[in-house]
Formats: C-alpha cells, structure tokens, sequence
C-alpha cells in the first residue's frame, strides 16, 4: 500500500470514527489487541514475533512531551522488544514510521483527534502503564517514532532509530 493509498484510508477511517460514538482518543487508552497481527512489510520493518526477540529496549515517556532514550540504534534484522513506560497523567504513545509517514498522521490527528488507529509498529499506554512493542528492523535506515496525539508531535515528543547495514 502506497503513502496516498494509506493517507486515504485513515483519512475515510477517521470520517467513519468521528460521526460514531466512539469514545475519544486522548482520554481513554485504546483496547488491547484481541486478533492475531497483521505483518505487512513497511519502510521501516515488518511485525515482529516475540519468540524472534534479539533485545530489549526500555522507552520512558511523559508529560514533558519527550522520550527517554530518544535515540536507538540497532542491526538490521534485529528483532527488539519495546518496553514502553508512560510516566505521565496523560495517554502517550509510541509510533514508528518514516519522516513523511508520522508527518502526514499526527496533520490527520490535529484534523480528527478522536481517530482511533492500532497497528504493530504502535504502542498506545495510558497514564502509568507499560506496553509491549515488538518490531523487526530488515531495513537499514533512518526512522522516527513518535507520539501522534494532537499536539504532543507539534510539541517535539519525537525520537530517532538508525538501523544499521549488516554486511
């Protein structure tokens, strides 16, 4: 699926989610994923299988609106556990994308802040809590991860991962 292909498609996701009842996105923490993950090839990785872990990586975030770390390196194919701990009051949230990509989401969540939206390259944590994200990096490359919620990306709650060439 192309970047207009996906804009359109969370643009026409939001539509539908904002004429439902739905409860809002920044109060209330997104439903724990009850399907089996969906492993669609991005950018910057693919779905990772717990069993396949190689490491695991602490994120803290908060109502300062920053990460901690906000840089990651890792070896491309490596498969890392993301443990990610919001220890804000606030909903935070951890996802992974391109420049271009988060770009585009966090301008369609200023536009529809109740959209709801849970991919595997996303970790939504309510105030206090932890997440788990697992993520296989099979490309090299520069990539972001993010909070998207309306206002904490403006805000800079943005960190970098560089995924390293294997030779």
């Amino acid at each position: 699926m192309n970047i207009r292909n996906t804009t359109q498609l969370i643009a026409a996701c939001a539509l539908i989610h904002c004429a439902s009842t739905s409860f809002a996105h920044e109060n209330t923490p997104h439903k724990a994923k009850t399907s089996a993950v969906v492993k669609e090839q991005k950018d910057w990785g693919i779905a990772g299988d717990a069993a396949s872990v190689k490491r695991e990586i602490t994120l803290s975030m908060g109502d300062n609106m920053r990460f901690t770390p906000s840089t990651i390196t890792v070896k491309q194919g490596e498969t890392i556990r993301f443990v990610v701990k919001n220890q804000g009051k606030q909903l935070h949230e951890m996802v992974i994308g391109t420049k271009k990509e988060l770009d585009a989401h966090a301008a369609l969540m200023v536009k529809f802040p109740g959209m709801e939206h849970d991919e595997p390259y996303m970790a939504h944590v309510a105030a206090g809590k932890t997440q788990n994200l697992v993520w296989t990096f099979n490309r090299p490359g520069e990539f972001e991860f993010a909070c998207l919620i309306a206002g904490h990306y403006q805000a800079g709650m943005v960190g970098r991962i560089s995924v390293l060439k294997t030779q």
